[in-house]
């Protein structure tokens, strides 16, 4: 190793560092875990190369051929969908439940802490859409998981309702002058622009947290997930939107491009955000507000079309850099990805106004906001509840399998309510209760 920390290091690199940070006695050389991670950090790196069987992701077994053609791997090469796909190959090894955890478990390890030490950008093997495929028996019941109660959603959503409302109340305050119109050195007009800039922000924080609670998507079929250039995993554009059928097309672990349904609930929502600005078809869905990347797109696009600096600098100052884009019909800015929807879900749960009502209702959570894949698995405990399990595995775009491995906590209760109802036709003491 050179102590060059980048993308560009060979995993195996760095194992050796890792093992002795993890391992026990002064050089850290000795201890069980060391053992065990040194065996399963070696079982991914032959995996990734192609030296292991895999029934999973290859057919047959013996074809797989790893995620490289050369015989090295490095950390570029590594994403979420790496990580799936070898939580995939773990499930099929006939392993129990435990087991398979615990192999991952150690080669997660490894990813969390390439992570700190900043050669890779993100903890890709604990990503949600990572361990979708890992079985729920780590150790806790299936339903401890965070799943979004009613209660959850009638909170966060009334809360972002009542910000788009006061959001919009602020846009329709303003009066400009009929000769002020469209002048980006008009005061007024540019209070009027900044208002309208804050209604979209409202409206794209209503927006996702509506698709989020009700349509049961996974963040990556409709957010960019970086790292995956591929098309599909890049967010749902507008033309994807059919409110007409109360569909979007999205891209499926599956890896197939299906119709996903949007829920009465989210309609409106999506409308509103819709209408609030223009923007082509090709527009991502949910757009990135990041100030830096945004200036950078605006100052080039005008540029590119003709515009001097003087001049970019004049219709800039008159509008945020969003709302420039779309009215002078620049390429695409970058979509939302799912740290940035994240970050976004974390901000909002953790307002002061959201956190005081938090407190009056004395509300618990397992985690610290509401997380996307809660609210997945919140529409899987309404579905499941409501309409059973094939009708929730299909709505998921998952088997029925692995739904009832995910709420089997329902599934036993229902089986409790039906042996006491039982012991009640013929136990004294039961129906006494």
């Amino acid at each position: 190793m050179t102590g060059r920390r980048s993308v560009e290091t060979a995993i195996d690199d760095t194992f050796t560092k890792f093992l002795t940070d993890k391992g026990k006695g002064d050089a850290g050389e000795d201890g069980a875990y060391r053992t065990d991670a040194k065996r399963e950090i070696n079982r991914f790196k032959e995996w990734c190369l192609g030296q292991r069987s895999d029934s999973a992701n290859a057919s047959p077994p013996e074809s797989w051929s790893g995620i490289v053609d050369g015989d090295t791997v490095r950390f570029a090469d590594l994403d979420t969908t790496v990580f799936s796909d070898y939580a995939r190959y773990l499930s099929s090894e006939g392993n129990t439940a435990g087991t398979v955890l615990t192999y991952y478990a150690h080669v997660a390890s490894w990813c969390g802490w390439a992570h700190a030490q900043g050669y890779i950008p993100r903890h890709y093997a604990r990503e949600s859409d990572a361990e979708d495929p890992l079985p729920e028996n780590d150790g806790r019941r299936p339903g401890d998981q965070q799943a979004w109660e009613p209660i959850h959603r009638d909170l966060i959503t009334q809360f972002v309702d009542r910000r788009v409302s006061e959001a919009f109340d602020a846009l329709g305050a303003i009066e400009v002058p009929h000769a002020d119109r469209g002048d980006p050195e008009s005061e007024t007009w540019q209070a009027k622009q900044r208002a309208r800039f804050e209604a979209y922000q409202r409206c794209r924080e209503q927006a996702l947290v509506y698709v989020v609670a009700y349509t049961g998507l996974r963040g990556s079929e409709f957010l960019s997930a970086p790292k995956e250039d591929r098309d599909g995993r890049n967010g749902i554009r507008w033309r994807d939107v059919s409110f007409a059928d109360s569909s979007v097309t999205v891209f499926r672990k599956s890896r197939e491009w299906k119709e996903a349904s949007l829920p009465e609930p989210v309609i409106g929502p999506l409308q509103r955000y819709a209408e609030v600005l223009d923007v082509p078809d090709s527009w991502p869905v949910f757009t990135t507000l990041h100030r830096p990347s945004l200036a950078s797109h605006v100052a080039k696009g005008l540029a590119t079309v003709g515009l001097r600096d003087s001049a970019i600098e004049r219709v800039r100052n008159g509008a945020p850099d969003l709302i420039v884009a779309a009215e002078h019909d620049l390429d695409a800015p970058k979509p939302l990805t799912t740290d940035g929807a994240r970050s976004i879900m974390e901000r909002l749960w953790t307002h002061d106004t959201l956190a005081e009502r938090r407190d009056e209702l004395d509300l618990s959570l397992d985690g610290d906001y509401l997380e996307l894949h809660g609210g997945r698995r919140g529409v899987g405990e309404v579905l499941v509840r409501q309409f059973g399990y094939a009708a929730a595995a299909r709505y998921l775009d998952n088997s029925e399998e692995q739904v009832r491995k995910a709420y089997q906590h329902i599934e036993a209760a229902e089986r409790a309510d039906m042996a006491t109802e039982a012991f009640s036709q013929t136990d004294q003491r039961v129906s006494d209760q």
